[in-house]
């Protein structure tokens, strides 16, 4: 796949990406990852997790999730498995820190919403400060969390995003395997 131009990505800034949830003919949703918001390269593609040097494709293969690795333009295999993608925050940016922490709150709104339409057994949050921020709970940690949406339960994760030099991929993959244990 080639990177969309500066001009496209650009144009990204305009455009929303769509969630992937299931379809009438794919089984019940089980669990429903929720990244921070959509990258500049995520909006340009359509695809979630999109540019390159984001690990959650390889991370999600690697903890057990899919069979093999899936590319971003795969994304609509996941329903099939019980598993779908959304956002905390609907605007694409080209770095998460651009968004302010009323897009989160917001974004957290409309996302308990949405966890109340489709009720997944677990919401997955890719990103401990947006889940602090959008949920207002400062002291969340990576894990299984307290409060819950109506049935669904709620995880954190590190974001995957390559800028989070905070967690080497081997870590991610064994945080995601956790989350994998306890959900599927």
């Amino acid at each position: 796949m080639a990177l969309p131009t500066a001009a496209e990505l650009e144009a990204a800034r305009a455009r929303l990406l769509p969630d992937v949830l299931p379809g009438p003919a794919d089984p019940p949703l089980r669990l429903l990852f929720c990244g921070i918001n959509p990258g500049l390269v995520s909006a340009a593609t359509g695809h979630h997790f999109a540019r390159p040097g984001n690990r959650f494709w390889p991370v999600l293969h690697e903890a057990g999730f899919t069979p093999r690795l899936l590319l971003p333009a795969e994304q609509g295999e996941l329903p099939r498995w019980g598993m779908g993608i959304t956002n905390m925050a609907a605007r694409p940016t080209a770095r998460a820190d651009e968004l302010t922490d009323a897009e989160l709150v917001e974004g957290g709104r409309i996302l308990h919403d949405l966890v109340e339409r489709y009720v997944p057994l677990w919401l997955a949050v890719v990103g401990m400060g947006a889940y602090r921020t959008a949920f207002g709970d400062r002291a969340a940690i990576v894990g299984a969390q307290e409060p819950t949406i109506g049935p669904t339960r709620i995880w954190v994760l590190p974001n995957p995003s390559g800028l989070n030099a905070h967690y080497p991929k081997q870590r991610l993959v064994e945080e995601f395997a956790r989350l994998r244990a306890a959900a599927l």
